[in-house]
């Protein structure tokens, strides 16, 4: 995982990252770990008036890029607002829960081995915006992260059966970073922006909100913590009764229902165990109560290398909010507090 800071205006501050990366070689195309075809181009020409219409900043950011990379912005819209819709990724791992006054957040980031080194922590802060920090497999796109009023939202991506034009789960989550204050606004603006792509929301902020949003182009549902189950878990599949008619069976979901089982007997064992909330989270993303983490990355000739590529837990108060991740798989790294602030 590399580190980035951008700011000021959002073209000003894609083009320099875009023109860095470039004056290094590298090349964010020749980057993407699956073929771009015509289908994508032409999915993304749909998504682009909703991209205008409710986050053209991002759109200005993306212009910023494809200059610095001295290519066609059209050609990172195709990459970029096509994943979790016509390219779907079913991977990672959520959970949010209170306790003694803090909200507490922690992710699992499961993905491909071949590009980990690419993977990316940023530090936003841009005009017409709330500044966050956030963790990404796809630059533009935020996958979880928390800003500077203390919001705090992780993804797992689920399996669509119709994606529709609209934005996508990265883009989403970018935006309730950049754009709201707490969960309720963030939840609001769900209802109101057009979804592209199937997907989950854990979110938690400064007044000890948590929940967990399941929704997809058709549907919205949301769930609190309740007396029966004080927290909200997410893996790669919908639970909550109101979207079950959009679960898809017989698809490779990274043994998505082995991981929710074993957030479930987590919690099950918390209380006697009697860890601090931090501590505890980090043990259970760690794989201490089961299968969450414990990937091969090495499956052999042909197939393809998976592990959990960095995870991290948000504890966030009245008083403050602090950040523990760990940059790679944490049953074998450990976990670092990140002190910088957003």
């Amino acid at each position: 995982m590399y580190h980035v800071r951008f700011k000021g205006n959002a073209c000003e501050a894609g083009f320099m990252w875009g023109d860095a990366l470039y004056r290094k070689g590298i090349r964010l195309l020749s980057q993407v770990p699956f073929p771009v075809h015509e289908g994508m181009f032409r999915f993304a020409e749909g998504c682009l008036p909703f991209y205008e219409k409710y986050y053209p900043e991002v759109l200005e950011e993306i212009g910023g890029i494809a200059d610095g990379q001295r290519i066609r912005p059209e050609e990172l819209h195709a990459v970029l607002f096509g994943m979790y819709c016509i390219m779907p990724s079913v991977c990672c791992s959520c959970f949010a829960f209170r306790e003694n006054g803090h909200a507490i957040l922690a992710r699992n980031s499961d993905f491909l081995t071949s590009i980990e080194k690419l993977y990316m922590n940023g530090i936003y802060r841009l005009e017409g915006g709330y500044s966050f920090q956030a963790n990404t497999t796809a630059f533009v796109e935020m996958e979880d992260g928390i800003n500077e009023h203390g919001l705090a939202i992780g993804l797992t991506s689920v399996y669509s059966r119709t994606p529709q034009y609209g934005l996508n789960a990265g883009m989403l989550l970018r935006y309730g970073l950049q754009k709201c204050r707490n969960v309720e606004e963030f939840i609001n603006a769900l209802y109101e922006i057009p979804i592209a792509s199937a997907q989950t929301f854990a979110a938690v902020d400064r007044k000890g909100t948590v929940a967990v949003i399941e929704c997809n182009p058709q549907m919205t549902a949301v769930q609190y913590p309740g007396e029966e189950r004080p927290f909200v878990l997410s893996v790669n599949s919908f639970h909550l009764k109101e979207m079950r008619d959009f679960r898809v069976t017989g698809i490779d979901n990274w043994r998505a229902e082995e991981r929710y089982e074993t957030i479930l007997t987590a919690f099950g064992k918390k209380e006697e165990e009697g860890a601090a909330p931090t501590v505890f989270a980090q043990q259970v993303l760690s794989g201490k109560y089961g299968f969450i983490c414990q990937y091969d990355r090495h499956p052999g000739p042909g197939a393809v290398g998976r592990d959990t590529v960095w995870s991290v837990v948000y504890d966030v108060s009245e008083e403050g909010q602090e950040i523990y991740r760990c940059e790679g798989n944490p049953s074998r790294k450990k976990y670092k507090k990140d002190s910088r602030v957003s």
